[in-house]
């Protein structure tokens, strides 16, 4: 791969000398295996560990079909569906392959024994195949990871509404932890050129889904104003659900697990913060068979007590089991839950009195559409939002990483170094990023 990275490196590189690249019939990439689906048979959940499902190793590079692209992966990151799928909970991905591949002779190629993992990238188009005439070799890009053929009627309103609608690297093969991947042309995106590889690789899914959740029509739809409860305030998708709330003119009323956390979330501006670790809210019994309503009725003067009277319009909800019944609960009347996420369970308790009584709304959300995630990149090109990146891994120990993202161990986003060599690569634009450069660094050293 080294002649790829010194054509990156160069600067001087042509579309053509792109184009003319050879690639080699295997690339290094981190999988795992379909005879390992069942390694941690017996174990908890916590005890599951990820650098020992995580293999970096060479695999066959893939046949380009139609509307395709390949990239060269200079950086990408770590998100909760690699952990997922390197613990395989709640199910073994291998299933989302099969069916892939049963739907048509292209998606036959993503049923395979390994899965190529990783849903984030930065980097540079190698080669397109047949149709794609936005992008051509050399171009500079990140990924969304929104994959959809939109042959069926039903997302062409909305893509996360295909019937075929999967999360690439989760749901497909060939993902961006890897020097190479494969993604459909129409989910590249251009790379924010204020910003380095690792920083540019690691926003995409969170900012995007955190976009939808939060801002968009079809999640929050909030407001100036609004009164926004954030769940993990400065991880990885909380990280910019707070920033989104405070540039949008509404009020996030932060929920950290300790004050180093805290701290990241007053930096951006956020002023009412709940500790858990402080207050040691008990939603739950030990047996976590039963919820203590006492608890809702506490943190919800917490609450009130931050606000001055007042409750929460937005939910950003996405630990799940452990929170869910407390977040209906604190909504005021006609407010919204919105939901992507159940890292702590996904079969949720709550009171459907005081949702139903007080009318207030439960809403999905999963990833984002196209023009959500354009939307979401323009405001990181902009200079608007920025990266939460706290740390970044060679490939060689993404096994390390998602045990991080596992243990919750991290803030933000942790990145991971594919092609570039070291940290601090591949920025264009100099004078936007010394404008930011407090806030790009902000999470780094957390």
């Amino acid at each position: 791969m080294q002649h790829i990275l010194d054509a990156i490196a160069s600067g001087e590189a042509t579309s053509d000398d792109f184009a003319n690249l050879e690639l080699h019939e295997s690339y290094r990439a981190a999988f795992v295996k379909k005879d390992e689906v069942d390694m941690f048979e017996g174990l908890t959940t916590r005890e599951k560990d990820p650098r020992k499902s995580l293999h970096v190793d060479e695999v066959a590079l893939p046949e380009l079909g139609p509307g395709e692209a390949f990239v060269a992966v200079m950086a990408s990151a770590i998100n909760y569906n690699t952990v997922w799928t390197s613990i395989f909970e709640p199910v073994s991905t291998f299933g989302f392959l099969e069916r892939y591949g049963r739907e048509s002779d292209l998606g036959a190629r993503h049923n395979l024994p390994y899965h190529v993992v990783g849903s984030d990238l930065s980097g540079v188009v190698l080669k397109v195949g047949p149709g794609v005439t936005k992008w051509k070799p050399g171009d500079r890009v990140v990924a969304h990871c929104l994959s959809v053929e939109l042959e069926a009627p039903d997302g062409h309103n909305d893509t996360m509404l295909d019937p075929s609608q999967r999360i690439w690297g989760f749901e497909t093969n060939f993902g961006g932890l890897a020097d190479v991947a494969m993604v459909k042309a129409n989910q590249l995106m251009p790379k924010p050129e204020h910003l380095t590889w690792e920083e540019a690789a690691s926003p995409g899914l969170v900012n995007s889904t955190a976009y939808r959740q939060l801002v968009s029509a079809n999640g929050g739809n909030m407001k100036q104003g609004d009164n926004v409860l954030i769940w993990g305030a400065s991880g990885g998708l909380g990280g910019f659900a707070t920033q989104y709330a405070l540039n949008g003119g509404a009020t996030p009323i932060c929920v950290v697990s300790n004050e180093e956390k805290a701290q990241i979330a007053r930096s951006m501006g956020a002023e009412l913060i709940i500790n858990r670790s402080e207050e040691d809210y008990k939603f739950w019994n030990e047996e976590g068979t039963e919820q203590n309503p006492k608890e809702w009725l506490r943190f919800g003067k917490k609450i009130r007590e931050l606000t001055g009277g007042e409750d929460i319009d937005i939910v950003f909800e996405h630990p799940g089991r452990e929170t869910f019944g407390a977040s209906v609960f604190v909504t005021r009347k006609g407010g919204v839950i919105t939901t992507c996420a159940s890292t702590t369970g996904y079969m949720h308790e709550y009171d459907n009195r005081y949702l139903w009584m007080n009318l207030k709304r439960i809403i999905s959300s999963h990833f984002a559409n196209y023009r959500e995630s354009w939307e979401a990149n323009r405001l990181i090109a902009q200079g608007k939002i920025h990266p939460t990146l706290s740390q970044t891994y060679k490939l060689e120990d993404v096994g390390q990483a998602a045990l991080d993202v596992h243990k919750n161990a991290h803030q933000g986003k942790v990145g991971v170094l594919c092609l570039a060599p070291e940290e601090g690569l591949g920025v264009l634009d100099q004078e936007l990023r010394d404008k930011h450069i407090t806030e790009i660094n902000r999470f780094r050293g957390h």
